[in-house]
C-alpha cells in the first residue's frame, strides 16, 4: 500500500434527517462528490449521519445501513477517496456506534466503536460501549480515530499518539450550546498530539429543537485552524502535508519527553 503524505482532505456537514437512511445516503455522497470532483482523498462524514438518534427504531434501520454501507464502499473505491463516519453497527444483539474508516480502494481499515457515551442526551441507555481504542494504517498514514464525546478525553487522544497516530479523524453531533468547547479541544487535542485533524460536525435542528452549528474543521499538528464550516450544509477542505508532522514533533519532543515513569 503506497502512503500518500500530500493530500487534500475534507469534512461534510449536513442537517440529519432521522430514520431516513436513504434520503441521507443521497446528500452525504452528493457532498463527497463534490469534494472528490475537487481532489479530496480524504472525506469525513458527522455522527450517525445515515440515521440520526433515531433510538426507538435502530434495529428495524439495520438493514438499510449495512445496504448502504456497501454504497459507500463501493464511492470510496470507484472515486479512489477514503470515506469516514459513525454508523449504528448491530452486533451481538447491541448496537453501537460505530466509526469506519474506508480507504481509497474501498477496504474497510477500521471499525472503532465509541467508548465514551454522553450521558446528557441518554447515548448510553441505547447503545453499547466500545473497548478498544483503534488506530489504522491506511493509505493516507496511521489513522486513529474518535466521535464526538471521545473529544473531551486528552487520555484517549494521547494514547492514540502513543499508538503512532498522525491524522486524527472524528465525527460528532455536537450542539451550538457548546461550540466554543468543540472549538477550543479540537485545537488543544492538535497541539498536545501535535497531529492533524479532520473533524465533521453536524450542521442543523433535531427533533427536541437541539441545534447543531457546524463549524467542521481542519486543524494542523500546530493548532492552526486552516478551514471552519459555517452554519450551513456544506463542505470544508484544506491541504494536508503529512510531513509537518515530523517538523513539528522533530521541534517541540514531546513524545520523547514525556515523563510516562511518572504518570502513564
Amino acid at each position: 500500500m503506497i502512503t500518500k503524505t500530500q493530500f487534500k482532505a475534507g469534512a461534510v456537514q449536513f442537517d440529519i434527517k432521522n430514520g431516513d437512511v436513504r434520503g441521507n445516503l443521497s446528500v452525504a455522497l452528493g457532498h463527497l462528490g463534490h469534494l472528490a470532483d475537487q481532489g479530496a482523498c480524504l472525506g469525513v462524514c458527522p455522527e450517525f449521519f445515515l440515521t440520526g438518534f433515531d433510538n426507538e427504531n435502530m434495529g428495524r434501520l439495520m438493514p438499510a445501513v449495512k445496504e448502504s454501507l456497501q454504497s459507500l464502499t463501493e464511492f470510496a473505491r470507484t472515486r479512489s477517496m477514503a470515506v469516514a463516519g459513525s454508523l449504528p453497527e448491530q452486533k451481538g444483539g447491541q448496537i453501537f456506534n460505530t466509526l469506519y474508516f474506508i480507504d481509497r480502494d474501498g477496504e474497510i481499515r477500521a471499525r472503532y466503536r465509541k467508548l465514551h457515551l454522553f450521558p446528557l442526551t441518554g447515548e448510553d441507555l441505547h447503545y453499547a460501549r466500545g473497548d478498544e481504542m483503534v488506530t489504522a494504517d491506511t493509505s493516507l498514514g496511521r489513522v486513529g480515530i474518535m466521535i464526538c464525546y471521545d473529544l473531551r478525553f486528552p487520555e484517549l487522544a494521547r494514547r492514540l499518539f502513543l499508538d503512532g497516530a498522525r491524522l486524527f479523524v472524528l465525527s460528532a453531533q455536537w450542539p451550538l450550546a457548546r461550540v466554543a468547547h468543540w472549538q477550543a479541544l479540537i485545537r488543544a487535542r492538535a497541539i498536545e498530539n501535535q497531529a492533524w485533524f479532520v473533524c465533521s460536525n453536524r450542521a442543523g435542528t433535531d427533533p427536541d429543537r437541539l441545534v447543531f452549528p457546524g463549524s467542521s474543521m481542519i486543524v494542523d499538528p500546530n493548532g492552526s485552524v486552516l478551514v471552519m464550516g459555517d452554519d450551513k450544509p456544506g463542505i470544508i477542505m484544506a491541504d494536508i502535508d503529512m510531513d509537518l508532522v515530523d517538523l513539528v514533533r522533530q521541534t517541540i519532543p514531546v513524545g520523547q519527553d514525556r515523563r510516562g515513569d511518572i504518570y502513564g
